[in-house]
């Protein structure tokens, strides 16, 4: 896979401020001054551009509609790619090209890229593109799940065996180091858990890549065990979105329904099978949440062995909050700097995962925070000032 190549900075001091960068960046967006391999609709993440920003996978916003006033713009010339803030070189960059294996399609004729996507190096796929709360009264506002399906951009259930071929071929064309199954939920008492885990061990039994499956708490949380004596996954993702129970039932209410408690139950017992750091959960800011409430929820996920992985709002097209803004980066910093010292007491962080988001990090600035932390450089509330 080829990519454009990153430059070296002309200034060693700006690679303290990459965490103020990433923050910014994830807020603002990115003009776009040559072409990047991302996505539309989907699970997540949705409508971005992908690359690196100096050592950093990022996820970020480049549709011109909504990053034309961003102060930010990727820049590619004979020395490489980098990002410039109102035409001042900021950091380097580097870019994802079309995966290979895209141009490839099963013996039924199935495109590789309908069955899993390639987010910079980690292998992504949602195995069931359908949700029982999509299109009704629970339906998630954040969510795009049903959008790439209605646009023709993906299939609505992805195979095991599919899953496997892709996975072998993205290790072996595109330097995939890992894989990330999720789903739509079910009506079922697994909430689609068991599904995803077949798909998982598939993925695992075929290429070796570690694999990270995400699924709503069981209603059994026998079920969590079940996962675990699979062998389908090295790490797990359970989503509470929120810790704000007011927001929570405005945005989620199917997940409002099973409560907060049950998420902790499920940790809990997830952690108990596969580790601490292994057991993640996003935490989604800029829904109009009490900070201290997300904090403290927060804390209490760290202390079990939980890594929450903080994530701003970056709306979707086409979904329900659609027009809501993203939270200003400062907002973001906040929360992430007062979990970072939990982190560390806790022995977890975002390079504790074997897979998934939280290994890749590209959605979260939680990494450039924690990596800031531990430097002791100022926030950017500070540097901004």
């Amino acid at each position: 896979m080829t990519a454009c190549t990153a430059r070296q900075s002309p200034d060693p001091e700006v690679d303290d401020d990459i965490a103020d960068i990433v923050l910014r960046l994830q807020s603002e967006g990115l003009r776009l001054g040559t072409v990047t391999e991302g996505r539309k609709g989907g699970a997540g993440p949705s409508d971005v551009g992908m690359l690196w920003v100096d050592d950093l996978a990022l996820t970020l916003d480049t549709d011109p509609a909504r990053v034309q006033q961003s102060p930010f713009e990727l820049r590619v010339d004979d020395s490489g790619a980098a990002i410039y803030e109102d035409g001042r070189w900021v950091a380097t960059a580097r870019t994802q090209s079309r995966p290979r294996y895209y141009d490839l399609t099963t013996a039924h004729g199935v495109p590789y890229w309908q069955i899993a996507l390639l987010h910079l190096d980690s292998l992504a796929s949602t195995v069931l593109q359908t949700c029982a709360y999509w299109g009704n009264e629970d339906q998630c506002t954040f969510c795009g799940i049903g959008l790439s399906l209605e646009a023709g951009r993906t299939i609505a259930k992805k195979t095991p065996a599919m899953l496997a071929e892709v996975a072998v071929a993205a290790r072996d064309l595109d330097g995939a180091v890992d894989a990330t199954l999720t789903t739509g939920s079910t009506r079922a008492q697994d909430r689609g858990a068991l599904y995803v885990a077949q798909c998982g061990r598939a993925v695992k039994e075929a290429s070796g890549l570690p694999v990270e499956i995400q699924f709503e708490p069981p209603v059994d949380l026998d079920v969590i065990d079940q996962v675990h004596a699979m062998g389908a996954a090295d790490t797990v993702g359970i989503h509470v979105e929120t810790f704000d129970p007011e927001v929570l039932a405005r945005v989620a209410p199917a997940k409002a329904r099973t409560g907060i408690p049950h998420y902790f139950a499920a940790w809990e017992r997830a952690v108990a099978r596969f580790g601490p750091g292994q057991v993640t959960t996003y935490v989604i800011l800029g829904m109009g949440e009490d900070p201290e409430v997300t904090v403290d929820g927060c804390r209490r996920a760290i202390d079990i062995g939980v890594y929450p992985f903080v994530v701003p709002l970056r709306p979707v097209a086409g979904s329900l909050m659609g027009d809501w803004p993203p939270p200003a980066p400062a907002d973001v910093e906040r929360v992430a700097r007062r979990l970072a010292p939990f982190l560390e007491a806790r022995g977890i962080g975002a390079g504790t995962a074997k897979a998934g988001c939280s290994r890749c990090s590209a959605c979260s600035p939680m990494a450039a925070v924690e990596r800031r932390v531990q430097l002791g450089t100022k926030p950017v509330a500070a540097a901004r000032a």
